[in-house]
């Protein structure tokens, strides 16, 4: 499939399902024929310009959606999915997997869901193979992944929530700059529930029988409103929140609880960054990061996260990638409105420069990149550690890595003075080093398994073998 034709046949038959109508009656609507809609819908033939046209005077349809990365996205998984041993060397080719994804989202879907399953079920023998025998060594199914999944399909933008969040910051008054006292104002007006704070313990804690929600009194006043915010969410949304779990048809209790705080959690940042106020201030101050915590009260974490699910239809932000590491490289957060998709299994690429973030804690690290595909990205990055509170509490240490193609760097204050024209400027980066195709990485840590190797014991170069 040519990259500058349209090829979006599963969006226009959910469109077509959507409004009701028969292949033969939303064809007639959008000026095509049967045999021509047909062979869209199947990915034969590329969406016209008529067509495109049609669908937003017809039915008012945001034709920005056809553009949506979900195939991109599923394309990626499977690669990586396909890199594992178990499949051995008969790899599909690209051209395949852009089929499947494009042609049979669902069953695509499902096979990463089936890979999924059997790299848990891998992982836990190993980690509890002492536990075999036992009786409560059942492989359950790990629901982390699950309800990280559901959040990356979505886009990391659920609509009813962030609307709800949205009304509700006009209603609470939260335009002021003490969140923290107009969030406690109204948890008092509404549920006669009182702010307490406590020395030590969790950040949150909600006693129903005395109606009080007990904070850590160290926190920053950004995560104490958070908090508030998150139970607020849980007091005043629950059947929305309960609405959305039922549509995500998660496979265990566990991930469905998972996802309710994590649902919760989405409500209370889009709450304290809404959408609307949050996307245009972004756009004034060109996303300065520090500029658009400092007005909204919020955290640097916060604002980096929340910029990547500026994805609402008919007002859509940069897209931008957002992820969080921990010091050993492993992905904590993760999502990409980009091209660039985040390894599943293992760390992220060594070349990338969210790892150096820790050497220069409190500074803003940038990066001119570029991934094999040939797609060139700004990145920046930021270590974003927390104190225990006290010498002998253990410090949470993360970096957080924020990031958009090249072609929106000019939205950015922080690419004011780059070359991006400049082709030295650009270092390469990978995903994963098991399905990185470069041949000449001096980080490479594994080889990739798409490839063969040449071994020739008389000659070492960076690392002990080549890549054919």
């Amino acid at each position: 499939m040519s990259n500058n034709k349209l090829y979006a046949g599963t969006k226009i038959r959910e469109i077509r399902q959507r409004v009701n109508l028969t292949q033969k009656d939303f064809a007639a609507k959008t000026g095509v024929s049967l045999s021509y809609l047909n062979q869209m819908e199947n990915n034969n033939r590329p969406v016209s310009a008529k067509v495109v046209l049609a669908l937003a005077r017809e039915f008012g349809f945001d034709v920005t959606e056809l553009a949506a990365n979900d195939g991109e996205r599923v394309v990626a998984d499977m690669r990586e999915a396909l890199a594992d041993p178990v499949f051995g060397a008969d790899i599909p080719p690209l051209s395949d997997l852009q089929l499947a994804a494009s042609n049979a989202p669902l069953f695509a879907k499902a096979f990463l869901t089936l890979h999924r399953a059997h790299k848990e079920t891998q992982e836990r023998l190993a980690s509890l193979n002492e536990a075999l025998g036992r009786e409560d060594s059942s492989l359950a199914p790990q629901p982390w992944e699950e309800v990280r999944d559901f959040f990356h399909y979505c886009d990391n933008y659920i609509d009813a929530v962030d609307r709800a969040a949205e009304h509700f910051h006009a209603r609470a008054g939260l335009e002021r700059a003490d969140k923290v006292a107009a969030l406690a104002e109204w948890l008092q007006a509404h549920h006669g529930i009182t702010l307490a704070y406590r020395d030590h313990g969790p950040l949150r804690r909600f006693d129903a029988d005395s109606a009080t929600l007990t904070l850590l009194h160290r926190a920053g006043a950004p995560t104490q409103a958070f908090q508030i915010a998150h139970q607020i969410a849980l007091l005043e949304h629950e059947d929305l929140l309960e609405a959305t779990l039922d549509f995500a048809r998660f496979r265990t209790q566990e991930a469905r609880e998972i996802c309710k705080i994590g649902l919760a959690n989405y409500f209370a940042g889009a709450t304290l960054l809404p959408y609307i106020p949050f996307l245009e201030t972004a756009r004034t101050v060109r996303h300065d990061l520090e500029r658009l915590a400092d007005h909204f009260s919020a955290s640097i974490e916060q604002v980096a996260h929340r910029l990547s699910t500026l994805q609402r239809v008919g007002a859509k932000g940069v897209p931008f990638f957002f992820v969080r590491v921990d010091q050993a490289g492993t992905i904590t957060k993760r999502h990409s409105a980009t091209r660039l998709q985040f390894a599943r299994f293992g760390g992220a690429c060594p070349l990338w420069n969210v790892h150096r973030a820790f050497e220069t804690p409190g500074q803003f690290l940038r990066q001119l990149a570029e991934t094999p595909d040939g797609v060139r990205y700004f990145c920046l990055a930021r270590d974003v550690s927390k104190s225990g509170g006290s010498f002998h509490a253990p410090m949470q240490r993360f970096a957080i890595g924020l990031g958009c193609e090249v072609a929106h760097a000019d939205t950015l204050v922080y690419a004011d003075d780059l070359d991006v024209k400049k082709e030295a400027a650009f270092e390469p980066i990978g995903i994963s080093c098991r399905i990185c195709p470069r041949t000449d990485c001096h980080q490479r840590a594994v080889p990739p398994l798409e490839r063969h190797l040449k071994i020739d014991h008389n000659a070492r170069g960076i690392i002990p073998y080549s890549i054919d």
